[in-house]
């Protein structure tokens, strides 16, 4: 079985994926990760998204529905999480552990899992209660909610996406426990 990187080696690049909600932590964690890793590319999966220039389907409900998304920004969430894993596979093959951020949830955890070649491979979901999201987005800068609302992506995340990796509940971590939480139970998250 292949060493899991730690603080202070990376015996084997690998692949780790930070999924989670809307506001969970994942850009937060996933660069802090990054950053205690010897050699460590920091892959941002929404960058794959806004590559978009014209055309981009925004990741909103569809019109006759209150959860599914219209076709065409279902087939770019497609394309946007083949590019992520491809790119994660990139960065491995050439020594690096890639780090990805993305929302990953219900079937398309299954399927990005299935895309990634790279061996090890870590998936880490960071699942907050609804009211830890809730504060934590309404202190940002940016919401991700709007037509979504924070109960309907927790619902989504707990009763659709597979049980896969290592799922911490981060309400009452920082980051850096967060982080130190995910390098101590690394082996947890291996898939």
């Amino acid at each position: 079985m292949p060493t899991a990187p730690t603080a202070s080696t990376a015996a084997t690049p690998g692949v780790i994926l930070i999924t989670g909600v809307m506001a969970s932590g994942k850009s937060t964690v996933a660069a802090l990760l990054a950053e205690r890793l010897p050699r460590a590319a920091h892959i941002r999966g929404d960058a794959f998204r806004r590559m978009i220039v014209s055309g981009r389907a925004e990741m909103t409900p569809a019109a006759d529905s209150d959860s599914d998304l219209s076709s065409e920004a279902r087939a770019q969430l497609d394309l946007r999480q083949r590019l992520a894993t491809l790119t994660a596979d990139e960065y491995a093959a050439h020594g690096f552990t890639a780090v990805v951020q993305d929302i990953v949830l219900g079937p398309d955890l299954t399927a990005w899992v299935r895309r990634v070649r790279t061996r090890p491979l870590y998936v880490v979901v960071l699942a907050p209660s609804p009211e830890t999201v809730a504060a934590r987005d309404s202190q940002r800068g940016k919401t991700g909610y709007g037509l979504w609302t924070v109960e309907s992506f927790d619902r989504h995340l707990r009763d659709h996406t597979p049980r896969i990796g290592l799922w911490l509940d981060t309400s009452a971590h920082t980051p850096e426990q967060t982080v130190a939480a995910v390098l101590a139970n690394l082996s947890a998250a291996e898939v």
